[in-house]
This record gives structure tokens, C-alpha cells and sequence, in this order.
């Protein structure tokens, strides 16, 4: 049995610099390299949503990650993933057929965004050793 529940608007999280910003749950990403679909079209932008409780026990009741641990992250992340490009019906075979590199940022991205809240990065210019954030989320090329 489902309960419904009724949300009040999420509550706003002061930023450290005077300002407050709300409650992220959605975050976009670039994937390196892209899903490529059954008709040959490359689909590389996306959305996670944050994970829930049940995001992260359910996976643990599928059979085939009773078979091989290792499938738990694929379960996990189609869970949490609400579109690459144009496909939205993602389960775990859209995951599977990713390239091994996007599989990795998606995992990655995971961890930074239900873990550590963000998905900025610090980071150390090896020519000048300047130190700044960026957003690992990606976006077009030069910005970051």
C-alpha cells in the first residue's frame, strides 16, 4: 500500500554568502562520450533526480544483483536517471548499453550529488597551481 503525501515547497539552504538557494533534486549532466540508441543517434545531456531510501533498497531484492554484485550500480542508476537526450524510459538494459566511461561519471555524479550535495569539483591549474571549482556536471565546451 502507497501512502500519498502532499509537499510544502522545500525549504531554502543559506549559501554561507548572504543568499539562500533552494533545495536542488534534479541536476543535469553531459555524458563523455553518449547513449547511443537502437536507430544510431548519440544522446549525451540528461537528468539525475536524488536518490531515495528506496532508491537504494530496492536494487538490493533484484535477482540479478543477488547474482553479481556488480549490477547493483546499474539498477541503482537507472533508478535515479529521468532522461538521457530524448529517452526517458530508462531501466537497467539503457544503462547497460552505455559506454564504460559514461557509466563511471554517472556513478561518480551520483555520489556528488547525494553525498556532498554538488556536483562542483576543486580543482588545480597545473600550469599557474590557481585553485578553483568546476561544475562536473558539464555543458558545452569553455564553460564550465
Amino acid at each position: 500500500m502507497r501512502r500519498s503525501v502532499q509537499f510544502q515547497a522545500p525549504p531554502e539552504r543559506d549559501t554561507g554568502k548572504g543568499r539562500s538557494e533552494p533545495l536542488r533534486t534534479e541536476f543535469t549532466f553531459e555524458l563523455p562520450r553518449g547513449y547511443v540508441d537502437e536507430s544510431g543517434t548519440v544522446h549525451r545531456s540528461g537528468v539525475m533526480r536524488l536518490a531515495t531510501a528506496r532508491d537504494e533498497l530496492v536494487p538490493l531484492r533484484d535477482d540479478r544483483v543477488r547474482e553479481n554484485s556488480a549490477y547493483l550500480s546499474v539498477v541503482l542508476i537507472s533508478r535515479v536517471v529521468t532522461r538521457i537526450g530524448t529517452v526517458e524510459d530508462i531501466h537497467p538494459g539503457v544503462i547497460e548499453d552505455l559506454f564504460a566511461s559514461d557509466l563511471a561519471f554517472l556513478q561518480d555524479f551520483y555520489r556528488r550529488i547525494n553525498a556532498e550535495g554538488h556536483t562542483r569539483a576543486a580543482v588545480t591549474c597545473p600550469s599557474c597551481d590557481e585553485e578553483f571549482a568546476v561544475d562536473l556536471a558539464g555543458g558545452r565546451l569553455g564553460e564550465s
